[in-house]
């Protein structure tokens, strides 16, 4: 049985059509914009988490993406980010169901955060993610770098999490040769954000494979270790 109307007409009491309009022209994605903040987002979401269990959270997060508004796309990524959640086999299947649909960064970029905690949760997934990096649509190849970002984070990782950085490294020289901007903005996230915690690492990286790279994505991935590369 749905149990979406309650949890839409929520997010509809805070809709706001000029900024849905603006929004609409910023993102241009195909479809309806309400024009709902994001903080307004996380605090409904904050408090939905709360009030649900898990098989319903799961089954809700499913209805307010096939609603296929902006903001309740996002309001079905938001509900199922967070780092604790058990059991999470359901969540895992349901946002990697979500892949096809992504086609423009804000949705797509909400959802990888909820896949980063389902990651982290078992890193064993990355198996899975590897698959998504030779995928015939540019989001789902973007979105394996963008999930993984907490391999960038650890300043002192331990073996096996140095081994899934490499790994998922070379996912990143993989896509070197593509040349949508997407995915060498990925790239250069990556790195970007891997700098700031294993800085010798990327060196090498941009030193190989920064020459084959679009020159604004080799700027911003070397932006922290510029002195580095001179």
């Amino acid at each position: 049985m749905p149990i979406l109307d309650p949890y839409l007409a929520q997010i509809k009491a805070h809709a706001d059509p000029e900024r849905g309009a603006q929004m609409a022209a910023y993102h241009k994605a195909d479809r309806p914009y309400l024009g709902v903040a994001n903080p307004v987002l996380n605090d409904l979401t904050r408090a939905w988490r709360q009030e649900l269990d898990v098989p319903q959270r799961v089954q809700l997060a499913d209805e307010l993406w096939q609603f296929n508004t902006h903001e309740t796309r996002l309001a079905a990524s938001k509900l199922l980010t967070q780092a604790r959640i058990r059991p999470d086999d359901a969540v895992w299947e349901l946002l990697q169901s979500w892949l096809p649909d992504f086609d423009a960064w804000a949705v797509a970029d909400h959802a990888a955060m909820a896949m980063q905690k389902r990651l982290t949760a078992e890193p064993t997934r990355l198996d899975k993610v590897e698959i998504w990096t030779t995928s015939d649509h540019m989001w789902t190849r973007r979105a394996a770098l963008v999930a993984t970002l907490p391999w960038t984070k650890q300043n002192h990782p331990k073996p096996d999490d140095l081994d899934r950085r490499d790994r998922i490294l070379r996912w990143a020289v993989s896509y070197v040769p593509d040349r949508d901007w997407f995915i060498q903005k990925a790239i250069a996230w990556w790195l970007r954000e891997l700098s700031k915690h294993d800085a010798p690492r990327v060196v090498a990286f941009l030193k190989q494979h920064g020459p084959a790279m679009k020159p604004f994505a080799r700027r911003e991935a070397g932006k922290y270790v510029k002195d580095q590369l001179a």
